[in-house]
């Protein structure tokens, strides 16, 4: 990625913005904001997704670790019946970092799986070309 591995971490773990460009979120509410002894924080986020006539929300932890430069996100509550999401962004060439990202979810619900299982499929896969569209538009490009 053309972006060091701070400015991407920045960016990653600025989630109230979310909305503005990532695929299906419509809305992201932070609950509660916890600092930890160590450096970073803990948010309790809740985001709201939408594909046509279907909207869900889902409450998940989010970890913040700035000195790691690792992001992981928890579930809590909604429609899923397992969700789990990291990111560790790591300096590579000046200028550059790669980054690590994994998603893993299972909805509760057999239908709503079936109705927005590919939907999801396809928005994660497309969650990193956002993320770069975003970091070109806030940092430049190299």
């Amino acid at each position: 990625m053309q972006h060091t591995a701070q400015q991407m971490y920045d960016l990653v773990a600025d989630v109230q913005h979310y909305p503005e460009f990532l695929p299906l979120c419509e809305s992201l509410r932070i609950i509660r904001r916890q600092d930890m002894p160590e450096g970073g924080q803990v948010l309790i986020a809740e985001m709201g997704v939408g594909y046509k006539a279907i909207r869900e929300r889902f409450t998940t932890r989010v970890t913040l670790d700035p000195a790691g430069h690792r992001i992981v996100a928890e579930y809590i509550d909604g429609p899923f019946r397992h969700l789990e999401n990291r990111w560790v962004f790591k300096d590579a060439e000046p200028g550059t970092c790669d980054v690590d990202f994994f998603i893993t979810y299972e909805f509760k619900s057999r239908t709503l799986g079936l109705l927005m299982g590919s939907m999801f499929d396809r928005a994660f896969r497309k969650f990193t070309d956002a993320f770069e569209s975003r970091a070109a538009r806030i940092y430049g490009t190299a």
